[in-house]
């Protein structure tokens, strides 16, 4: 795939995550109004999508409850403020092991449910985009695997698909592009796909600049993607996926920090890849341009 600066470029902002972000930074929105208040001010700032997860919102731990998934959903819909809605899909497919001495049975933190109850929430708020983390992978944690079968993710592509709903694969390595391509071609997900090249997060695909193209070039042609990567590194790779041909997500999902010392909100964060975006001659486009581009609907929920 050759290289050919992107001109017309949107931006994500991934909302909250599900990461133990929420007592290092109080910016990290935890409940629906919390999360779909910090989602507008991003749209305003120039996002033209939000990526959303849910949490519990006196914990802040991560949660897949389909009312709260709602209630973001509705806050965002009746707002003055556009923006396209990406919900997670992510959640269901944590696996614990119980230690490299006995590994079986699964230990505390495992939630592996059925493909139908993962897009549950997808089928009762009818996003424009969902997510589907597409292969299973290691984490930074010592025994904790995110799986994702292909039988899985066969199931849950066809179920995004019945629903209307585009998926954006998530892609944390060259081989998560791989099977992407089989499910495309095996008519489980639509061509040309929506991509997310999901760059350092551990164990999946490293962060430096050879990685990353190795990636690109694994994007078949016509698909259109974007990309990002954690902490520090999250404003250069703006820089990189627009140089790329791609485009650009930033948020607190994935970076907390706008400066040394400076917790970032995500509408700062947005603000700054607008910046950057704008600098290298390109030009940030809106969510009604992305529907148009994508092929998205814009529904209510049921």
């Amino acid at each position: 795939m050759p290289l050919a600066m992107t001109r017309e470029v949107f931006i994500t902002c991934a909302v909250t995550g599900s990461g133990a972000t929420q007592d290092r930074s109080s910016h990290v929105p935890r409940s629906p109004k919390e999360i779909a208040d910090s989602a507008i001010a991003a749209a305003q700032a120039g996002a033209a999508i939000v990526h959303c997860h849910v949490r519990d919102p006196e914990t802040g731990a991560p949660s897949r409850d389909p009312a709260l998934y709602r209630e973001v959903t509705e806050r965002i819909r009746d707002s003055a403020t556009d923006v396209v809605l990406n919900l997670t899909a992510g959640m269901g497919g944590d696996l614990v092991l119980g230690g490299t001495d006995r590994p079986l049975p699964p230990g505390p933190g495992t939630d592996m449910i059925g493909a139908e109850d993962r897009i549950a929430h997808i089928a009762d708020c009818l996003p424009e985009i969902c997510t589907l983390d597409c292969g299973t992978m290691n984490f930074a944690e010592a025994d904790y695997l995110m799986v994702n079968t292909p039988g899985m993710l066969e199931a849950m592509g066809r179920g995004m698909t019945a629903l209307g709903v585009t998926p954006e694969i998530e892609a944390f390595d060259t081989g998560h592009l791989w099977l992407a391509q089989r499910l495309v071609a095996d008519g489980v997900l639509p061509d040309p796909a929506l991509v997310q090249l999901c760059m350092g997060v551990p164990w999946g695909a490293p962060d430096d600049l050879h990685t990353f193209l190795a990636m690109v070039a694994n994007v078949p042609r016509g698909w259109t993607f974007s990309a990002f990567s954690l902490g520090r590194h999250q404003m250069p790779y703006v820089a990189a996926a627009v140089l790329a041909g791609g485009h650009v997500r930033v948020g607190l999902e994935d970076n907390l920090m706008l400066d040394r010392d400076v917790l970032a909100t995500n509408a700062q964060l947005v603000e700054r890849a607008v910046e950057i975006v704008e600098r290298m001659g390109a030009r940030v486009i809106g969510p009604q341009a992305v529907r148009d581009r994508l092929g998205l609907t814009k529904r209510a929920p049921r």
